[in-house]
């Protein structure tokens, strides 16, 4: 039965690979720069839709930490993104009005971008609002990480996804482009997340928090999963297979240690709640092309409706990486 269950998952995989060529036809080049991608350098991969006001800081935070180059598919933006990131010198950028949904919500271009540019380099594929903490994060930056991975012989890096959030309601405080979005959003929950395993793809599966409590207490099932791993050490033959939750070799999944110890983990500080979130809500809710008829999206359109206040006694003020070590969110693993 394992026999056939890896057979699946290697024609699932070719599947993936396949679909990610036939849904990139519709891509087209804005600025391509990827002529000046040098050997082993750290790239990030993005697909985005009217995130004008977050990149300044986006890309801030990411080139202090040792990315090189940046590849995005826009989703027909309509806020000056496409032409913002066009006149970057380290982005690489791509244009699609295909639907979000049809390509596997995005997946499908990323694939395909890192099949072609991805390939014996670090890739790191996150969202506009999500920026990686790893160990020791506050003084060395990702290629020390990655270095220290290589050599450990592992190939990805797993991140739980942590939403961030402001004391009172979300709308108090607004955003100003080029800021760092936690200095609004600093609170967290540290604890409220269930773990269960996916024994068919091997990766875990992890849901909770602030959103959990707040969209889906009636069914927390329903929750977004917060599992992640967003570094990895790509491969021609790998893909996504849903987000960046679990990949294909389903090996890249294994991002935890099975026999009780602890393997090297991240975080993803995800700063979705800033005064922003009320507006891209209605426009995704609008579109319907988010995941399950955008199930996610009417319940985040239905609490928004009360201007929700995330913060309750119980919420820790974000500090450092080593206090989400010190509750258990992530760990430095064997790295000294």
């Amino acid at each position: 039965m394992k026999a056939v269950r890896r057979y699946g998952l290697r024609l699932e995989r070719k599947r993936f690979l396949v679909r990610a060529w036939r849904k990139s036809r519709g891509l087209e080049e804005i600025a391509n720069r990827t002529d000046s991608i040098r050997e082993k350098e750290l790239l990030c991969f993005v697909t985005l839709r009217n995130e004008r006001i977050r990149l300044p800081y986006f890309l801030k935070y990411y080139r202090e930490r040792g990315v090189s180059h940046f590849l995005f598919v826009d989703n027909d933006s309509g806020d000056g993104t496409r032409e913002y990131l066009a006149e970057q010198p380290d982005c690489s950028v791509w244009w699609t009005d295909a639907s979000y949904k049809r390509s596997r919500f995005g997946m499908d271009w990323i694939n395909r971008l890192l099949r072609l540019y991805g390939h014996d380099h670090w890739c790191l594929t996150v969202d506009p609002d999500e920026f990686l903490v790893y160990p020791f994060s506050d003084t060395r930056p990702i290629p020390a990480l990655t270095d220290w991975l290589q050599a450990s012989s592992i190939k990805s890096f797993g991140a739980m996804l942590l939403d961030m959030y402001p004391k009172g309601p979300i709308t108090a405080q607004p955003y100003a482009e080029g800021q760092n979005p936690f200095d609004i959003a600093c609170w967290f929950d540290a604890g409220n997340y269930s773990i269960e395993r996916n024994w068919d793809y091997g990766n875990l599966w992890i849901q909770g928090g602030p959103r959990a409590r707040a969209f889906f207490q009636d069914n927390p099932e329903r929750a977004p999963a917060l599992n992640k791993t967003p570094l990895v050490y790509w491969q021609k033959h790998y893909t996504y297979a849903s987000s960046t939750h679990m990949l294909l070799p389903r090996g890249l999944n294994l991002v935890y240690d099975e026999w009780g110890g602890e393997k090297a983990s991240g975080v993803l500080l995800h700063a979705k709640f800033l005064d922003t979130f009320t507006k891209k809500a209605a426009e995704e809710l609008e579109r319907r092309e988010h995941y399950a008829a955008s199930a996610e999206y009417k319940a985040y359109a239905d609490g928004l409706r009360e201007n929700p206040d995330f913060w309750t006694k119980w919420s820790e003020k974000y500090i450092n990486w080593r206090q989400l070590e010190i509750l258990g969110l992530m760990s430095k693993g064997n790295w000294a």
